[in-house]
């Protein structure tokens, strides 16, 4: 049997028997949804927060002219990835208006370095004029608008590095509700019909530099996970999905991060697992206790932690690197000891995220196109930081399905490699877009959201 298919079944089996799981108003609503979970796309990095469709099998080849189902260009500016769940996609956008407000003149605040020693950049710019908070709702068969809502009006409070946004948070649904988070803009919940049915403000963030905002929420049965790094009081909140109530919140360090929590059920207790800028910790999803931390992670934490047979791999790449293996059984603090399975300190993320694909660990170095490839459960090198030639600044994180793998740069190349122990270069494609979103894979469809269009590419 495929891995992927043995990914799939025992996916299944946990959400059928975790004690955790009750979150529907009855139990054929929950197996309904973890079978549906994995023919779509439905959180950032897919069904199983890995990066692979268990039942994707996308083209290979395409231009502008071959395989292309249908393009639009959806209205305003956005980066993050597109979510799809049966016949609809949903996408977030911002969309600046003519309206333009007096601001108050505010004083300069200095940027301390993110590293001792490094030059600080300089504070990106805030607009002046009303920008609207968008969601978005398409056919999937034919890329239509099926709805358009504007969550809110207003002027963002800061501005943003400028291959950034003010949309960069991927939406998340249950197969009942659409979770949306526009950060410092407010965190939404609607029907899949486009109907509000709560919204919640959790004040406004102070990123580092105003670099901006782009922390996916996560859903997990009844719990809604945001994660709130920033330059001021940092939090980790987990609300009612139902109803938008904190449930618990605890404090973090005020240092901003971009990672999306991880969750993860583990002998009888779900972990939330959530990276950061020094350090990874774990905490009990039902309390909000920590159950094991780790430090030994550089700055400005990005990729998103994996996990795989009893070990999850956080990785950060900004002025440094570390990738580090830790046991879902630890506890406590395990910094510096034997505790943690294996580190490496070389060709790690900057932006992008890793792609599990089995038990192969994949990852960029840094945001150039130079791929390692890892035994997940030792750590011994497959192959390491090889150059793919082709491509060129990457942004987006690579994806895997039937036996392929899939990195889209930032200048419209798109390069399909085969999935195993040796480096091959399936081919190699090209439109007229650029890609920071990563794609989305959904059975035979290829969702590549770029920075002007989204395509929906499919072999006739």
């Amino acid at each position: 049997m495929r891995l992927e298919k043995l990914a799939v079944l025992f996916c299944l089996i946990g959400c059928l028997t975790s004690p955790a799981r009750i979150c529907h108003a009855d139990d054929s609503a929950a197996a309904g949804f973890a079978n549906s979970q994995m023919a779509n796309w439905h959180q950032w990095r897919g069904p199983l927060s890995n990066g692979i469709a268990p039942q994707g099998d996308p083209p290979t080849t395409w231009d502008e002219n071959t395989n292309v189902r249908w393009k639009v260009t959806p209205p305003g500016e956005g980066s993050s990835t597109p979510i799809i769940w049966d016949d609809k996609i949903f996408l977030l956008t911002a969309i600046p208006t003519d309206r333009e407000v007096e601001l108050p003149a505010e004083p300069e605040k200095p940027v301390v370095p993110s590293v001792p020693g490094a030059p600080a950049p300089r504070r990106a710019k805030r607009p002046s004029n009303v920008h609207q908070f968008v969601v978005l709702c398409l056919d999937r068969a034919t890329g239509n608008t099926l709805w358009q809502h504007v969550a809110t009006e207003q002027v963002p409070h800061e501005g943003h590095h400028p291959d950034h946004g003010y949309a960069s948070f991927s939406p998340t649904t249950d197969g009942q509700h659409l979770y949306v988070s526009f950060g410092s803009r407010g965190i939404f919940c609607y029907d899949l019909g486009g109907r509000q049915v709560w919204n919640r403000d959790l004040g406004d963030m102070e990123t580092y530099a105003s670099f901006g905002e782009g922390t996916s929420p996560v859903i997990h049965n009844d719990s809604l996970i945001v994660n709130w790094d920033h330059q001021g009081e940092s939090f980790l909140i987990v609300l009612d999905a139902r109803t938008g109530e904190t449930r618990w919140k605890v404090d973090r360090e005020p240092v901003t991060s971009w990672a999306t929590p991880l969750v993860v059920e583990y002998e009888g207790r779900t972990q939330l697992i959530v990276n950061g800028t020094k350090r990874v910790r774990s905490y009990d999803l039902k309390t909000g206790e920590v159950i094991w931390e780790c430090g030994g992670q550089v700055s400005a934490a990005i990729p998103c932690p994996v996990t795989y047979d009893g070990l999850v791999y956080c990785m950060t790449g900004f002025r440094g690197s570390a990738l580090y293996a830790i046991p879902l059984s630890a506890h406590g603090d395990i910094t510096d000891s034997e505790h943690v399975a294996w580190h490496k300190h070389q060709g790690t993320p900057y932006v992008p995220s890793p792609l599990l694909y089995g038990d192969l660990l994949y990852f960029t170095g840094s945001n150039a196109a130079i791929l390692s490839c890892l035994d997940a459960k030792t750590g011994d090198e497959v192959f390491e930081r090889q150059r793919l030639q082709g491509l060129k600044n990457i942004y987006a994180s690579p994806v895997g399905a039937a036996e392929r793998i899939y990195i889209a740069g930032r200048d419209g190349v798109v390069m399909v490699l085969k999935h195993g122990r040796q480096l091959e270069v399936l081919t190699t494609n090209t439109l007229e877009d650029g890609f920071d979103a990563s794609p989305a894979i959904v059975g035979r469809q290829l969702f590549l959201r770029g920075k002007m269009n989204l395509y929906c590419l499919e072999a006739k």
